[in-house]
Order: C-alpha cells, then sequence, then structure tokens
C-alpha cells in the first residue's frame, strides 16, 4: 500500500500545443501555464499480480484512521471477491509509518480483518 499525488498538467512546451493553421491566420494566444491545474490523492493497494484497489481522497478531506480503516475494510471485500487463496492463506501486509497507519484504530482494524503486519 502506498499513497500518491497525482497532478493534472496542462501543456507546457510550444512542440505540445502546436495547432495546425493557414498561413495567413493571426497566431492563437497562449495562456501562461501553471505548474499543476490541480492534484488529488490516491491510495494504492496491489498484490504481486497487479493493482486491487485504487481510492482517490476526496477534496478537503485528510487521510485519519477512521478513514484508513474503511480503505482496509474495501481491500478486504476485493481479496474475497478476486483472491479468496491469499484471504485463506493470510494476508502480510506492509505499509509506512504515516500517523494513520500507526493509529491504534487502525491497528485494532488490521487485526480485526485478519491482516498480519511486516
Amino acid at each position: 500500500m502506498d499513497e500518491t499525488w497525482l497532478y493534472r498538467y496542462g501543456p507546457e512546451t510550444k512542440q505540445q500545443s502546436m495547432e495546425w493553421q493557414h498561413s495567413g491566420s493571426p497566431p492563437p494566444k497562449k495562456f501562461r501555464v501553471q505548474k499543476s491545474a490541480g492534484k488529488v490523492l490516491a491510495s494504492i493497494f496491489w498484490v504481486q499480480e497487479g493493482i486491487l484497489l485504487i481510492d482517490y481522497l476526496p477534496k478537503g478531506q485528510t487521510i485519519n484512521a477512521e478513514y484508513y480503516s474503511s480503505l482496509l475494510v474495501q481491500l478486504k471485500d476485493i481479496l474475497k471477491e478476486k483472491r479468496r487463496q491469499k484471504v485463506i492463506k493470510g494476508v502480510l501486509f506492509l505499509h509506512d509509518n504515516a500517523p494513520a497507519h500507526r493509529a491504534l484504530a487502525t491497528q485494532k482494524k488490521l487485526a480485526y480483518l485478519g491482516f498480519k503486519m511486516s
């Protein structure tokens, strides 16, 4: 499991924003391009075979223990549906030391769902 910021960019170079025009037409107006037109935080859960769950954090919300625990429940449901053998054998869960990951509520939810920590 990991989180990453995904950025949306506009055209950065003249080559990327080129348009076909007639020889006599005026050049298009170029607007100043900002570094990012927007960004969103994505939480990604995967196994060796591929991605299981991608969750995009709603604007104005932060990842806390309650939100993260709800993602763990979604992950458990997806594992039951797609990877039945993984749930039966047990899931070894690897994540970083973010506060939401270390919270007592999260640790209890992991134990309740049967995930083992590494």
